[in-house]
């Protein structure tokens, strides 16, 4: 169900800092823990069978989700949510239209931000794991 409002709906929508409530944060939380094992997993299975550095390197891909669900969730802030223009601080699938454009700037800066740490911390921390010899 998605509607469209124009003020900010109540239980803490803070534009371009808190635009998801507990189920939301609740789900991003978990997604977090599944992309941490697959990026262990993933990197278990690129040390046993010895693969090159470059190849470790795709560890940054599970583990980018990771760390951009846990973020978000840390930040009660859906990065996607924030680039679309919505908000659900309700039940799962029930997100609303941002009606204010300066809320709906705001959002797609912290979304951007959140998407660039998320980035920058798993291609870091792929790059080490790439480069250690096991």
């Amino acid at each position: 169900m998605l509607t469209s409002i124009d003020q900010p709906a109540s239980g803490g929508y803070q534009p371009g800092v808190c635009n998801i409530g507990p189920a939301e944060i609740r789900r991003r939380r978990q997604l977090g823990y599944v992309g941490l094992g697959a990026a262990a997993a993933l990197g278990l299975g690129l040390l046993a069978i010895d693969a090159a550095p470059v190849a470790r390197m795709l560890v940054a891909l599970p583990l980018g989700g990771a760390i951009d669900g846990l973020i978000q969730a840390r930040m009660k802030f859906c990065a996607g949510y924030g680039l679309a223009g919505l908000r659900n601080m309700g039940e799962l699938g029930q997100a609303e239209r941002v009606g204010d454009a300066a809320d709906r700037s705001a959002d797609r800066r912290k979304a951007v931000t959140i998407h660039a740490i998320s980035a920058a911390a798993a291609l870091a921390i792929a790059g080490i794991f790439a480069v250690l010899s096991v």
